[in-house]
């Protein structure tokens, strides 16, 4: 660390942690940022005093994610668990506050990487795949397909910021300690979620819940089935809590057989439990087919009785719940998941893509950067594709990018497959081991969520995907068995 970083974090600790501005400097500054508030309340209103509080908590705290990128990861992932959740109540830019802080910690990211001159901690053929598709689709400005150039700044301005968190990802995560926080991170910010959704189911939605649901007929009917209001929790969508709730829930499985405590083995437990509880009441079918899945995977990956006979118990149940004949709406929800050719909903799927086809194939590059989805709406209303509904990742990119870009992240997500499993089986450490068995099964499970939903461009989702493929980088490095 350098002489400015080291000085900077000693002021730092000195006067905030240690001393929590109990000092001469501190009472000046509590004393500055006061006037500076009443200030600004009587010069410019009530709004200009908040915008004052607002800069005065904003800068301290952007300068702490420039100077610590682990809590500036950390503070990125907690807030994209509420920005969908927010979005529904305000007009203020909370996605782009979120690029912000995404943009903050790149640039202490090349800044550290300039004095350091090592760039060895993202060293990986994961870093190399992202790289190119990146590249690609900045060569997509070139595509004479596209529809706007406005709407290809927007695509890759999402895409390109989103990415950044894995390279933040790789450089901090310098410890097993520090990837074990972001774990535990991540598996309680899950369970605020699950709070919140089983807040939903058995005690209601709040006014402003049900005046966000009302204000668009098409949303309520999407949510309103078999005379059930589907949850959504803090996310989006009921489709993007569930999938959540999917990943989340093998992950917790899988890390229960891991040598912890045994209050912790059975918090896990407990917790994937209720995430499983938890999809029930978002009426989404997708989940529910992740789930046998990531069991599938387990098994294979270990083949150890103990995981064998347990996940095979669950199997016969759950088959029994498949075929039991019932008129209750949240069963008969799931068992529809295992008879596509009676889902309405799946033909569809089936027949747009048919149709797309064509358009795929004759098109090496695609028909644009924002062609369809809600960039379609608003760069390519003009076109028949605006109207387009892609219901996958992979139909997305195949008509945006085309069947070159669909291969390179194809090409992507087999290497980050491809990864953690080569390290899963070379690993000593066992609760390494068993973090690396669970990142495989996060990541199977997002590459079969992707053929039916847009999976990794959900919120918060797709950052926590990036994150994980930084933890599947930076993980082995600890491994001192």
């Amino acid at each position: 660390m350098s002489a400015l970083n080291t000085a900077a974090y000693t002021w730092w600790d000195r006067e905030f942690i240690f001393k929590q501005l109990n000092s001469p400097l501190g009472y000046a500054i509590i004393l500055a940022i006061m006037l500076a508030i009443a200030g600004a309340a009587t010069i410019a209103g009530l709004k200009g005093g908040v915008a004052l509080l607002g800069l005065v908590i904003g800068v301290p705290v952007l300068i702490a994610c420039f100077l610590n990128l682990e809590f500036g990861l950390m503070l990125t992932v907690s807030l994209s668990f509420f920005v969908n959740y927010l979005r529904k109540f305000s007009s203020f830019p909370f996605g782009t506050a979120l690029d912000g802080l995404l943009l903050i910690m790149a640039l202490g990211l090349i800044y550290r990487v300039l004095k350091e001159r090592n760039f060895s901690f993202a060293n990986s053929s994961i870093s190399i795949m992202i790289l190119i598709w990146v590249g690609y689709n900045l060569l997509q400005v070139l595509n004479p397909n596209a529809p706007s150039l406005a709407g290809w700044i927007y695509s890759v301005r999402s895409l390109a910021i989103w990415l950044l968190i894995y390279f933040v990802g790789c450089y901090a995560f310098k410890s097993k300690a520090a990837v074990m926080r972001f774990i535990t991170l991540i598996i309680v910010l899950t369970l605020i979620a699950v709070a919140v959704g089983l807040r939903q189911e058995y005690f209601g939605f709040t006014q402003q819940e049900l005046a966000w649901l009302y204000a668009d007929p098409l949303r309520f009917r999407l949510y309103f089935t078999w005379s059930r209001l589907r949850i959504f929790s803090l996310f989006s969508d009921p489709t993007s809590l569930g999938i959540a709730m999917a990943y989340m829930s093998m992950f917790c499985v899988i890390l229960a057989t891991a040598k912890f405590a045994t209050w912790k083995r059975i918090g896990l437990v407990v917790s994937a439990l209720l995430m499983v509880l938890t999809i029930l009441y978002t009426g989404s079918r997708t989940p529910v087919l992740m789930i046998p899945a990531g069991m599938l995977l387990f098994v294979l990956m270990t083949f150890r009785k103990e995981v064998i006979i347990p996940m095979a118990i669950l199997g016969v149940i759950g088959a029994g719940m498949v075929m039991k004949s019932t008129s209750n709406p949240v069963i008969f929800r799931i068992q529809s998941a295992f008879k596509p050719s009676e889902d309405s909903s799946m033909q569809l799927r089936l027949r747009n893509q048919n149709f797309i086809q064509p358009y795929i194939q004759s098109n090496p590059m695609g028909l644009g950067l924002a062609s369809v989805g809600v960039w379609g709406k608003r760069f390519n209303s003009d076109s028949w594709l605006s109207t387009f509904a892609p219901d996958s990742a992979y139909v997305r990119i195949g008509v945006e990018a085309g069947w070159i870009g669909l291969i390179i992240y194809l090409g992507l997500l087999f290497v980050a497959m491809r990864t953690a499993v080569y390290h899963y089986f070379r690993v000593k450490d066992s609760t390494i081991k068993v973090v690396y068995l669970g990142l495989a099964n996060i990541i199977f499970l997002l590459i079969i969520a992707n053929y039916p939903q847009e999976a990794t461009y959900m919120l918060p989702t797709n950052l926590v995907f990036n994150t994980v493929l930084a933890l599947v980088v930076r993980l082995k490095d600890f491994d001192e068995a």
